[in-house]
């Protein structure tokens, strides 16, 4: 599975205070910690707080490549802030993210290719968040249909079934679960997925076995990609272990640690 870490984010009070403050070293151990826990890209969020996000973007991107070289997942609601994050990049870039409005699906798509960058799409729309499978589908049919158009390879793509928590949209988490595997059905090659893992716990008490269980289950269902926090050591035991019984890794005895030296290594 393709792991993006999601600890450098302004919503988190270490990342704010290195923010404000410039504290350089601060944003690279974090950047080195998660890479070393078996990340292989990181998304870059200033937060809701920033009050210069463009610019907090552009350091937080710069201080990031200073130590490590992985690919880069670029999180923000206003397209100024990703793009300014996109001219900052030196490597490949990940989009997050845009939606199914056409407005905002074309502007995104038309970026992501003058960067040369993949692109998360959300299943959800002005209408709000879908209610059902069925919905889903169609929007990731859209979605599909107009990176087409636009030129955007589907390989460059990841779709977003929209995660929700469980203490308040605990009868979707099933559609979503078999939403997954139905993109697959949409293209060949089939399209990526990818979830931002932690909203499935927001508000709820027992939030590392709630985002573990889920995952493994997403994996089963064929999962590619997932927004995670790389450094809980259990949710990313229980990930190994997954991809070991769904064949995608060999079985030693030490296979979680084999597993984390061959992230290293590539």
């Amino acid at each position: 599975m393709y792991i993006i870490g999601e600890l450098i984010n302004g919503m988190y009070r270490n990342v704010r205070e290195a923010l404000a403050e410039r504290d350089a070293s601060a944003i690279k151990t974090l950047a080195r910690r998660q890479v070393e826990a078996g990340a292989d890209a990181l998304d870059v969020n200033c937060g809701p707080l920033s009050k210069d996000p463009v610019q907090d973007m552009r350091w937080l991107v710069e201080a990031i490549q200073s130590e490590v070289a992985v690919p880069l997942c670029l999180d923000s609601t206003k397209q100024a802030v990703i793009e300014e994050g996109l001219k900052a990049c030196r490597g490949k870039a990940i989009i997050n993210s845009t939606t199914a409005d056409t407005d905002k699906l074309d502007a995104y798509l038309a970026l992501a290719l003058k960067h040369r960058a993949s692109l998360i799409a959300l299943t959800v729309d002005k209408k709000g968040v879908p209610q059902d499978k069925e919905r889903r589908l169609e929007l990731a049919a859209f979605i599909l249909e107009r990176a087409a158009g636009a030129g955007l390879d589907a390989a460059e793509l990841y779709l977003d079934p929209v995660l929700l928590p469980v203490n308040v949209a605990q009868n979707q988490l099933e559609d979503i679960l078999r939403v997954i595997g139905d993109f697959k059905l949409l293209t060949t090659p089939a399209v990526k997925s990818v979830v931002g893992l932690s909203n499935i716990s927001q508000g709820s008490k027992n939030r590392s076995i709630i985002n573990r269980t889920f995952l493994v289950m997403a994996q089963a269902a064929g999962l590619e990609a997932a927004i995670l926090d790389p450094l809980d050591q259990e949710l990313m035991r229980s990930l190994i272990t997954g991809a070991l019984i769904l064949n995608k890794a060999i079985y030693c005895d030490s296979y979680i640690e084999a597993y984390l030296k061959s992230k290293l290594k590539s």
